[in-house]
């Protein structure tokens, strides 16, 4: 193992223990650790970081500018203790460091389309994992992390209460869930268990070989899920991604609070206690206006402004 190596552990480590997740960061950064073996490089460098970052020639820049981020903090940890090491300054690559993407508002045929496409993979197990997941995220809107990290206690069938165990900014909270959902779940664990009924973790969704299911799979598999379904992009900012699911039951949720003629300010701070936010103005980042919200919001300002 290499120097860099054992730093890098310490790195993550030392981060994790104040509370980073660094779960995209960490793979980049092993990645990036691997890189600089096989260029038998002894510390960060500018140019070694550039090279890595840039090493996807037909990646869009805004991944490029992702991949060098990640090894800034890095290397300024290493600069400590690591002669010749460098950091890589902040706009070495151009265009913006961040682009926030559209997000992709899923109607329920859109969900129910995906899901379909989930139940067409050949491997029972694995089809039903991906139905299985997706439904879950839509209702809930809970993180994909959250529910991948899930374990077998952490899903209470007969209370119907899910529990996501320290999630972003170090949070835990429980999600009371419908009938249906319960059923759902249930199904898969029956699945699941026949499968796989002596498992070599707790997790409670878990890929063919009876482990915990990888970030980076999932990312890739609803990729292809969405492809599958017929879902295009509706433009190079925005097309479908796991995460919208989030933002669509936000959006979906905040959208029924209107409808049903609710006090909405008053209600915000419950939404961002399910989503598990820090404070409300994080949810706000997930209300994208629809037309139909739009018209909704509207409608109660002018009723608002006519009872003055």
């Amino acid at each position: 193992m290499s120097g860099l190596r054992d730093a890098l552990g310490d790195y993550l480590n030392l981060r994790r223990s104040l509370g980073f997740k660094l779960e995209r960061s960490g793979q980049l950064l092993a990645d990036f650790v691997s890189f600089a073996e096989r260029a038998d490089a002894p510390a960060v460098t500018t140019e070694l970081a550039l090279a890595w970052a840039t090493a996807p020639a037909d990646a869009d820049p805004a991944w490029w500018r992702a991949r060098l981020a990640a090894t800034r903090p890095f290397a300024r940890y290493l600069a400590a203790f690591i002669p010749g090491t460098e950091v890589p300054p902040a706009g070495l690559l151009p265009g913006p460091v961040s682009r926030r993407a559209v997000p992709y508002l899923y109607s329920p045929p859109g969900i129910g389309a995906l899901i379909t496409a989930a139940a067409a993979i050949r491997t029972p197990l694995r089809a039903a994992t991906y139905q299985t997941l997706i439904g879950l995220l839509a209702v809930t809107g809970m993180r994909a992390g959250e529910a991948i990290r899930l374990d077998r206690p952490d899903v209470d069938l007969r209370a119907g209460l899910l529990t996501i165990r320290e999630s972003k900014f170090g949070k835990s909270r429980q999600l009371p869930l419908h009938a249906t959902t319960v059923a759902a779940l249930a199904g898969y664990a029956t699945v699941r268990d026949q499968r796989h009924p002596r498992p070599a973790t707790a997790a409670f969704f878990l890929s063919l070989t009876g482990t915990r299911l990888i970030y980076k799979n999932v990312h890739f598999t609803y990729h292809r899920l969405t492809q599958a379904a017929g879902l295009s992009l509706r433009s190079p900012q925005c097309r479908p991604r796991i995460h919208d699911l989030r933002h669509s039951f936000a959006v979906t949720t905040l959208l029924r609070w209107y409808q049903d003629g609710g006090d909405v300010a008053a209600q915000l701070p419950l939404l961002s206690a399910w989503l598990g936010h820090a404070d409300p103005a994080s949810t706000y980042w997930y209300l994208t206006g629809t037309p139909e919200l739009l018209a909704l919001a509207a409608t109660r300002l002018e009723t608002s402004i006519q009872e003055a």
